[in-house]
């Protein structure tokens, strides 16, 4: 009959453990190459072919007369999408038959222009192939007078010609900015908006 059991003048196997220095560094070289695939794979996106359509959530103002006020936030463009969202203020005063939006962009800073832009349009556009998600909504009785205040609140906004991805000013932190001057929107952006926190 065999015997199984360890003899102690035997050497055992011996397991060879990487250092702790080295297992980091293998992890951070992973952590790096992931990150890298992922950007390689959102350059395939051109941001001039991609969505700007209207989604359809906001009433058609040629069909109601009644004034609205909405908040929207959208996935940011690209490799920023993954953790970050873009938002925007769109207001229809009464019986008015176009939407006025309110947001702020970065690339105007590129061109000259104020970060901040302040202009008719879509309320509820696609963030460039990013389906807009409605945060507050407001309509009828009493929304003229948030809409006054959102607007003087968004042309008093501090930062006008200044955009820094992080931590701010951007666009979310001009949603904030708007959203303290004018507390009666009862607006709590997600943590998703990144630089909303500058404004504290």
């Amino acid at each position: 009959m065999r015997s199984f059991c360890h003899n102690p003048t035997t050497p055992r196997f011996q397991r060879h453990d990487k250092r702790p220095g080295q297992m980091t560094a293998m992890r951070k070289l992973l952590f790096i190459s992931l990150i890298l695939a992922g950007l390689t794979g959102c350059s395939t996106k051109d941001w001039r072919t991609a969505s700007r359509q209207g989604a359809g959530i906001a009433p058609d103002p040629a069909a109601s007369r009644e004034a609205v006020l909405q908040v929207y936030g959208a996935r940011a463009w690209g490799w920023r999408g993954w953790f970050a969202i873009h938002t925007w203020v769109a207001a229809k005063p009464t019986n008015s038959t176009s939407y006025t939006v309110y947001e702020v962009i970065g690339w105007r800073q590129h061109r000259g222009l104020p970060v901040v832009r302040i202009e008719r349009d879509l309320p509820d556009r696609y963030w460039f192939g990013e389906r807009p998600q409605l945060l507050k909504d407001f309509r009828g009785e009493g929304v003229d007078k948030l809409i006054a205040s959102v607007d003087q609140a968004a042309k008093s906004y501090p930062w006008p010609d200044t955009y820094k991805v992080f931590p701010g000013p951007n666009s979310n932190t001009f949603t904030a900015w708007i959203s303290k001057q004018v507390p009666e929107l009862g607006l709590k952006l997600p943590f998703t908006a990144i630089g909303s926190g500058y404004v504290n």
